[in-house]
């Protein structure tokens, strides 16, 4: 259920954050300045004072033959500056864009030409210049195969033959894109001889079938090859393939590949070696392998066990794992644990000895930027506040942290750190103000320009205030609660919670979008709702390893018994009307959303699910077996917090809702669930949206339609006003 957001994050939050929180600037080399696409062309930024500079005019990406230039997705550079790699017509394989056409501009001929200009358009995957800028290696998403382009006569070595819809090369299935961030599946060394990539054996991965019933006047299926929980993964294995002798070579790695994953691969700088992550399938135990290539004998430099889970580079890189953060020139390097229960940064060497870098007693939320050349590293953190975020600094030889962000700036914080690691564009929001595209220097935090946009909320909509709540049972939660406009203390109102729950995402952080409802038309607060989200337990708060993982076996129980406690708390509020008590969510949400009302019936009136896993055992296998263990185990934790077992239960309003077309989260479990509620008689509302995926916002008024639905089902199943 991970979103790739670069926060890591759901549907309902992804789909509706704003693009400037979404994407990554592209620095330039020297780390002063900035790329950005414009109809003009590729221009450079100087974010100090905003100077533009025409760095490719759109006039000389006009193919020959056509009167307009190409649309530029991305870019990048050769290492010698003599080509550019444009990346263009791309589209959409699981969550993003990964496929598309890719050509190349000479800066010195000024020729533009297409790159695998002999397969179909927008199938090439990940094209990536050698060092030495004179090939370009991409993936042809069409028969799953890697390819070498020579730039300057055009020869195309295909260098695996054996890819198919199943032997995938240099690129991943859909359960590595939606839960470990794995997309681009291969990688040049250093020297630009070889190439190292991930090759996944899924022949035994069963298709689970979608069906189109809009399209066409006899209905077709749509396979997504989908290893449900409890069933094995996808084989993985790490290949070579040396440009000299055109040989490929399987990497040596301990271990059954049908039950183990391999989340990370990069070269070590030598070109040399390879270093790896291993996980187990229940992925509580990590393994870092360092293999000499001329031996092929891998070498278990680092070991790390869990009695729950461990997390990937992913979760706190923005949902991407690629990389390996370097020190030392190359004989150690940055890793993160929160093996003491905390999340800290250590360095491990090649000889496996480990060194703790981050001394303090909080967690790392995010890691910023490694600055190698001033040993520094700079990393998110919290540690008085778990929904706000800011900068530290920290040396590679370790130490005390500092804290960069200045007390004046309380809320979240997000920086864009530039290449050179001297200045970082700087973002600030609370539940207030939002305040964009400031300039700083690093590490003084300096601001070299101001914020350029200024937003204040405006009250009309209702503010949220953030408060704590301890349940019953010695556990204090975080809220949010956005009053009425009118609000007036002796008299009631009705609560709409807004509920998430699970470890993939926090509802409770003191953003500006606190409080924010996309899918209601009109305003909460105007209307006269008290709206209100809580953080339980097992939600990804930076409280250290205990608060998060404390839900491991126990999703569907103890994140919703952390709710309805709370929930019983505030109906204690003298302002809080308890027949007038809703709840929704969207994903994870909306099975929090099912278990509420189907466990907790006696506090939850209406409730509004989006999208829910209402039985895990349908839900994919890297997602639930990390956070719920297998099946063939432990079966009954999997049947005690899925919502299906309760649905005889529910008593109040439901209204469910899911896309047909949703290869995350399947329609099936919308099916088995209304088979679930026909049987007991439980009457309730449904609207499938055809063809939709997880996100719902495919097609031609989808948007509208379903703000529509949502509000005008909680207005009248649970009224606005005061009583």
């Amino acid at each position: 259920m991970m979103k790739k957001i670069q926060i890591i994050i759901l549907v309902f939050l992804s789909c509706y954050m704003p693009h400037y929180l979404m994407a990554q600037r592209v620095w330039t080399e020297d780390g002063a300045q900035y790329y950005e696409f414009t109809t003009r062309g590729i221009e450079i930024i100087n974010p100090k004072n905003a100077n533009r500079t025409m760095f490719l005019a759109s006039e000389s990406l006009i193919p020959i033959g056509t009167q307009k230039p190409l649309k530029v997705d991305l870019f990048s550079l050769s290492d010698n500056r003599e080509w550019i790699l444009i990346y263009t017509n791309s589209k959409r394989v699981w969550r993003e864009n990964t496929r598309g056409d890719y050509w190349v501009y000479n800066q010195k001929s000024k020729e533009l030409k297409q790159i695998g200009k002999q397969f179909p358009p927008s199938q090439l995957m990940f094209a990536k210049f050698n060092p030495q800028g004179d090939k370009v290696a991409y993936v042809n998403k069409e028969n799953h195969n890697i390819y070498i382009e020579n730039l300057f006569n055009g020869d195309i070595t295909q260098i695996t033959k054996d890819g198919t819809d199943r032997i995938i090369n240099g690129t991943f299935d859909w359960v590595y894109e939606e839960e470990f961030g794995c997309k681009d599946g291969f990688r040049w060394s250093p020297d630009g001889e070889s190439i190292a990539y991930w090759k996944l054996d899924a022949q035994g991965i069963r298709n689970f079938l979608m069906i189109n019933n809009t399209d066409s006047i006899y209905s077709y299926t749509i396979p997504i090859e989908y290893p449900k929980v409890g069933q094995s993964p996808s084989a993985s294995s790490i290949w070579t393939y040396q440009l000299a002798t055109e040989s490929n070579t399987k990497i040596n790695i301990p271990g059954d590949p049908y039950q183990h994953y391999i989340p990370r691969m990069e070269w070590c700088l030598d070109s040399k070696q390879l270093i790896l992550q291993q996980l187990n399938r229940k992925q509580n135990e990590s393994k870092i392998f360092t293999i000499a290539l001329q031996s092929n004998k891998p070498n278990n430099i680092h070991t790390e066990k869990s009695d729950s889970w461990i997390d990937i580079k992913a979760r706190w890189n923005n949902n991407n794992p690629a990389g390996w953060d370097w020190i030392q020139q190359g004989k150690a390097f940055i890793w993160v644990s929160e093996k003491d229960g905390w999340r800290k940064i250590y360095q491990v060497d090649l000889m496996g000895n480990e060194k703790l870098i981050t001394k303090a007693d909080y967690d790392i939320i995010n890691f910023d930027f490694l600055d190698s050349k001033n040993k520094t590293i700079y990393f998110t953190a919290s540690p008085d506040n778990a929904t706000q975020k800011y900068l530290y600094s920290v040396s590679t030889d370790g130490g005390a942290p500092k804290r960069l962000t200045p007390a004046s700036y309380t809320g979240t914080c997000h920086y864009d750190i530039s290449k050179n690691g001297q200045i970082a564009i700087f973002d600030f929001s609370n539940h207030r103000e939002l305040k964009r595209n400031a300039v700083i220097s690093l590490p003084s935090h300096h601001i070299l320009k101001d914020f350029d946009i200024k937003q204040q909320k405006n009250t009309s909509d209702g503010i949220a205030e953030f408060f704590k709540i301890k349940t019953i049972d010695d556990v204090e939660l975080d809220g949010w609660m956005v009053k009425p406009l009118d609000f007036d203390p002796s008299k009631k109102y009705p609560v709409v919670f807004m509920v998430y729950g699970e470890p993939a995402s926090q509802t409770v952080l003191d953003n500006y979008y606190a409080g924010y409802n996309q899918l209601y038309q009109g305003s909460m607060a105007k209307d006269g709702y008290i709206y209100i989200s809580l953080d339980n337990r097992g939600t990804p708060a930076p409280k250290g390893s205990h608060w998060r993982k404390s839900i491991y076996r126990q999703i569907g129980q103890l994140n919703i018994k952390d709710q309805a406690m709370a929930a019983k708390e505030i109906l204690k509020w003298p302002f809080v009307d308890s027949t007038r008590i809703a709840v929704w969510g969207w994903s994870g949400g909306g099975s929090s959303t099912l278990n509420l009302l189907g466990q907790y019936p006696e506090i939850y009136k209406t409730g509004i699910a989006i999208a829910a896993v209402s039985n895990q055992l349908l839900y994919d296998n890297v997602y639930q077996e990390r956070y719920m263990g297998l099946p063939q185990e432990n079966l009954a934790d999997f049947e005690n917090g899925s919502p299906i077992k309760y649905a005889k239960n529910i008593k109040g309003n439901l209204l469910y809702i899911h896309g047909t077309g949703d290869d995350n989260v399947h329609y099936q479990n919308a099916e088995v669930l209304i088979d679930e509620l026909i049987k007991h008689q439980v009457q309730f509302q449904l609207m499938a949206y055809p063809n939709r995926s997880h996100s719902i916002s495919e097609g031609k008024g989808t948007n509208e339609h379903l703000k529509t639905l949502f509000t005008n089902y909680l207005k009248q199943h649970c009224p606005p006003g005061a009583k």
